[in-house]
């Protein structure tokens, strides 16, 4: 389960566009707490705490504890809204959830042990099909990752999603077990004779080629044109 990260959060007294701005210009992102049939609540949430958890890969994952005037809400990150330019956070919408709520995400996949996979020890690569599976979680059991093991796993091999133990309250929105990698064959090497075939001009190396492809080295003496019949009336 993802540990809760605690944020404190303030009240937002004033809404609208022209309220928004001013807090941006304070140094305060505008949010809204919503969800779990209660009234929303405006809030704001300090611009430099915010940039640096929704920098995490697993922001919209992450279970957040806001602290409002020492009230605690139970929240999860379902919607950010980003500057076109400078990519950094204009809103938030943060969703309360109970232990009835049940959410589709993204959770990441990790591999371990490809030392001991005979196939990647043999030049065999692993081919990731799916490096995020989409997964029906409760709030209260989200998964940080999903660790599939290559031990034992040769060339030819698949991993699928059944090669993994899921949370309790967890789920995949398939019922396939699918594919979530495979060992495929390594890449084709050059053959002993593509490797024995001589580089250009290497047949060359022991003197220059002559008319007709003959081989003249140094020490042979290449007749002078100009001494063509010179002997003729001998």
């Amino acid at each position: 389960m993802v540990e809760a990260v605690t944020v404190s959060v303030e009240v937002r007294e004033r809404t609208g566009k022209g309220a928004a701005r001013a807090q941006r210009r304070a140094g305060r992102i505008p949010a809204v707490i919503y969800g779990d049939k209660q009234d929303p609540i405006t809030i704001s949430v300090d611009d430099r705490e915010l940039t640096k958890l929704f920098h995490s890969p697993r922001f919209f994952t992450q279970i957040f504890e806001l602290n409002l005037d020492g009230e605690k809400h139970q929240v999860l990150a379902r919607d950010l809204q980003v500057h076109p330019v400078t990519d950094g956070p204009l809103h938030v919408d943060f969703m309360r959830f109970n232990q009835e709520t049940r959410i589709v995400l993204l959770i990441p996949a990790t591999f371990i042990n490809d030392e001991l996979s005979p196939g990647l020890k043999r030049g065999g690569v692993l081919n990731i099909v799916r490096r995020e599976v989409e997964l029906l979680c409760s709030p209260l059991n989200i998964p940080g990752e999903l660790v599939f093991d290559l031990e034992g796993l040769d060339i030819g091999d698949a991993i699928h999603i059944g090669a993994t133990e899921l949370p309790e309250d967890v789920a995949t929105t398939t019922d396939r077990d699918f594919t979530v990698a495979t060992i495929s064959a390594p890449t084709l090497m050059p053959s002993d004779e593509e490797e024995a075939e001589p580089e250009e001009g290497e047949e060359g190396m022991d003197g220059e080629e002559g008319v007709d492809g003959e081989v003249v080295s140094e020490d042979t003496a290449i007749p002078d044109p100009s001494d063509d019949g010179a002997n003729s009336n001998d």
